[in-house]
């Protein structure tokens, strides 16, 4: 018997190319090379809880956009009912959606990605969220059932703490937010924790240091 089970990237690891037709025209994953990528899917067009989300990522374009992170939504549905839906969005809801969202009839990005999962839909692809550095590999990933709508200050807290620790190699303790303190890396040797206790950082043990990001 084949497993059916959705085949996913993993974390660390090249994000699966792509080439695509999208409301700003064609476009692949390459284009973004240098840049952040919040890559997210949602089930359909024209859906409650897929508006809000969409309204919630449009409001909060410039936070991303000064983190240098380009914002790609995608579903199965067509181009017409994208652009449809984009417009119905900045009439109802007070606001323009500036991101290109990739119209996906033949799957082949949702397969990539892993976001059909049969067991709540067979044509519709639940909620991913993949955050891809400049180098274009998958960092982190999230999924949300259908029913479940994204907190968008969330994402951007992710992209916050990728974002330090690729430029300073820092971790982020439990429901850290940008400006908090980070925790160094532990030791990896008995004299590196002889070293640690003695670095002037706060130390609560040799292996639990804290210092400003």
């Amino acid at each position: 018997m084949s497993d059916s089970s959705p085949s996913l990237p993993r974390i660390n690891e090249p994000a699966p190319p792509f080439a695509a037709t999208s409301t700003h025209g064609n476009i692949k994953l390459s284009d973004y090379r240098g840049k952040w990528v919040v890559l997210f899917s949602h089930p359909a067009d024209f859906t409650p809880v897929c508006s809000t989300e969409f309204a919630a990522f449009a409001r909060m374009q410039a936070e991303f956009d000064q983190r240098n992170v380009q914002l790609i939504g995608v579903s199965v549905d067509s181009i017409y009912a994208h652009i449809a839906w984009v417009r119905s969005i900045e009439v109802l809801l007070d606001v323009k959606v500036g991101f290109p969202v990739i119209a996906d009839l033949d799957m082949k990005v949702a397969h990539a990605y892993g976001m059909i999962h049969p067991g709540a839909s067979t044509t519709a692809t639940v909620r991913c969220v993949f955050v891809i550095d400049p180098n274009q590999n998958v960092r982190a990933m999230v999924y949300y059932p259908l029913t479940t709508g994204r907190n968008i200050d969330e994402i951007l807290r992710v992209v916050d703490a990728l974002q330090l620790n690729a430029e300073k190699g820092l971790a982020t303790p439990a429901n850290w937010k940008k400006g908090d303190k980070c925790i160094v890396p532990a030791p990896l040797t008995v004299q590196d924790a002889d070293k640690r206790v003695r670095e002037g950082l706060e130390s609560k043990d040799w292996y639990l240091s804290y210092k400003p990001g």
